[in-house]
């Protein structure tokens, strides 16, 4: 089960907050970079982008999430749920920067205490001019448990499916508004 975190907890679990807005990632951490083409025009650029800020699409690709109502807001604490019964881990992330403008709609949170990884994630939706539409996930991270540690490459093989599999559920959210 996923719970909100309280805003009395500890800040992120990494030193490097901030860094998926503003290039390069840092090092000593593996690196997720993935962009999906969504669609077309301003009415799948806002659909996309309203799907992110509210974690509609992490909740339609499945994720458990617990989460404030509306966008999301820096400072916005989240839980996010992997897995299924006892096999889930609980994933506390803080909201680290948003991004609500003309042509870019998105966030990025970074991991808090407890988190199976350390590191920040950002999911940004785009409007070219030529009116494409793209939804982008970059991320750094490393092992923060035991767990993750041992599972060794297959955390950021998995890391990589998921990014994929949330482009397409963004793709289907945006078409089907």
């Amino acid at each position: 089960m996923t719970r909100l975190i309280s805003a009395g907890r500890d800040t992120v679990n990494y030193p490097d907050r901030g860094a998926t807005r503003r290039r390069p990632l840092p090092t000593g951490y593996h690196h997720l970079h993935h962009r999906t083409r969504i669609g077309r025009g301003r009415a799948a650029f806002e659909a996309a982008g309203t799907a992110v800020t509210t974690f509609g699409a992490h909740r339609a690709s499945g994720m458990l999430v617990r989460a404030g109502h509306g966008a999301v807001r820096p400072g916005s604490r989240v839980v996010v749920g992997i897995g299924w019964g006892p096999l889930r881990i609980s994933a506390p992330c803080e909201v680290i920067w948003t991004a609500y403008e003309p042509a870019r709609i998105g966030f990025a949170y970074g991991t808090l205490a407890g988190h199976p990884e350390c590191g920040e994630e950002s999911f940004m939706v785009s409007l070219d001019r030529d009116g494409a539409v793209w939804f982008e996930v970059t991320a750094f991270s490393r092992p923060d448990v035991w767990y993750t540690r041992l599972a060794g490459p297959v955390v950021p093989f998995l890391q990589l499916r998921y990014a994929r599999w949330l482009g397409r559920t963004v793709r289907k959210l945006a078409v089907a508004a």
